[in-house]
């Protein structure tokens, strides 16, 4: 142990909870469930071996550094861990609260704080920013950059930078909401909504916020996209930036409940999973606590939110042979796995292929596949081989990292398999019929 390793435990309010930490009875039910305990075999690389070492770091038996960071490090945050747990063990807000420690309490090196402050502090905060960036990345698709970029490896020395352009889908339209901020109801008004718009999406995947539009229209729902909405703070609490993440999460409350919606539609797996458990983040603000509560009640999947309703049936067609991937925030963190089904049974002339393993991570987890990229490839690799197996026309899934993921995966195997979100399959029956 060096001189800065301290054995002092936890400190300060985001420290993780005694009552959260000595539930786990070591039972080993949860070994099965996560992606790298299955890819790496090690007990260390399970959630019942990280707990250990949290519980060590607690007790000061341990320091917080070194190889216990590294072991925390590497766990995707998937939570299926959680969805099988007897006790009830809250692994997603053990980790999120280790990793706030992690960044506060540890020495992080100059180029790793400058990354963060730039993503987390500067960019992700500020739409107009984001906005910036992603027509100029649209320009380099389109004038044949990237194709050449890709084939001579320009960017592998700089392995992070690459990862990320082989995981840039090809860009089309981006989503912009009305001036008003309002997308009327097809027909007759039954329902006024809210509708998380996100940092990424509106260009990654302007396309499905497109369809998500749509279809809560076409079933009488008046769409608010408020304009004084921000990024969520998925990435933001994943990462242990929890002051950046209380900021944002302090803007989506107050931007959604003065519009006066009865519900906040979300399209993004991860991003519903953190603005649900907004009460959490903020139980420490007296100015924010009660209204964190009542807005995460508020908080819908999209999915969730469609399978409830009496949803108007496509007389449209998507002939297509279809395999579902349970996002791991929809499937474990939400606890939802039927809605998305559900909605797709919905689809005439759709047949849904269910794949092993269907709710295994793909190994996106937020920014792992750049952090930890050989990792995520394993991980990657055994999705594709399960997909392979249900031999789809289309790849379903419900998270826009999922989407990237699978994508990426696709293109690498030169397959030419479809990967589309849910509701733009609805979107899509919708679009053909009559």
């Amino acid at each position: 142990m060096t001189a800065t390793e301290k054995l002092s435990g936890f400190v300060g309010p985001d420290a993780p909870a005694d009552a959260d930490l000595y539930r786990c009875v070591h039972c080993g039910l949860c070994l099965p469930s996560c992606p790298t305990y299955v890819e790496l075999g090690l007990e260390t690389e399970s959630p019942r071996g990280r707990l250990a070492l949290m519980k060590a770091v607690q007790e000061g038996r341990q320091a917080l550094a070194g190889r216990v960071v590294g072991h925390m490090d590497l766990c995707v945050q998937c939570r299926a861990c959680e969805a099988v747990c007897p006790s009830g063990v809250p692994f997603g807000r053990l980790m999120e609260a280790t990793r706030a420690q992690i960044v506060a309490n540890t020495p992080l090196s100059l180029a790793e704080r400058s990354a963060r402050y730039l993503a987390f502090r500067v960019v992700l905060p500020r739409p107009w920013l984001v906005g910036a960036l992603f027509p100029a990345l649209r320009v380099y698709q389109r004038l044949g950059v990237q194709r050449v970029v890709r084939e001579l490896r320009l960017l592998r020395p700089l392995g992070a930078l690459e990862r990320m352009d082989q995981q840039l889908p090809r860009l089309g339209k981006f989503f912009r909401a009305p001036r008003s901020g309002v997308i009327p109801a097809v027909g007759h008004r039954h329902r006024r909504v809210g509708m998380l718009s996100g940092c990424i999406m509106p260009y990654a995947f302007g396309r499905v916020n497109e369809a998500t539009a749509r279809v809560l229209a076409r079933n009488g729902c008046e769409v608010v996209v408020p304009p004084g909405q921000r990024c969520c703070g998925a990435l933001h609490t994943h990462s242990g930036e929890r002051e950046a993440a209380r900021r944002l999460a302090r803007r989506n409350i107050d931007a959604f409940l003065e519009a006066g919606v009865e519900a906040v539609v979300v399209n993004s797996a991860g991003c519903a999973a953190t603005m649900k458990e907004y009460g959490h983040l903020l139980k420490d603000d007296p100015a924010y606590h009660e209204k964190a509560d009542r807005f995460g009640a508020l908080v819908r999947d999209v999915h969730e939110y469609l399978a409830a309703l009496p949803l108007q049936p496509p007389s449209g067609r998507v002939t297509a042979r279809v395999t579902y991937q349970d996002s791991c925030h929809l499937a474990h963190a939400q606890r939802i796995r039927d809605a998305p089904r559900a909605v797709m049974a919905a689809i005439p002339g759709l047949t849904l292929a269910e794949m092993e393993g269907s709710d295994m991570c793909c190994g996106a987890g937020g920014i792992y596949t750049i952090t930890h990229r050989e990792l995520s490839q394993r991980i990657l690799d055994h999705k594709l081989e399960h997909v392979a197996a249900a031999q789809p026309d289309i790849i379903a899934t419900a998270n826009p990292g999922c989407m990237l993921q699978l994508e990426m995966g696709v293109r690498q195997q030169g397959r030419s398999t479809r990967v589309a979100h849910v509701v733009e399959l609805l979107d899509e029956a919708y679009g053909r019929s009559g």
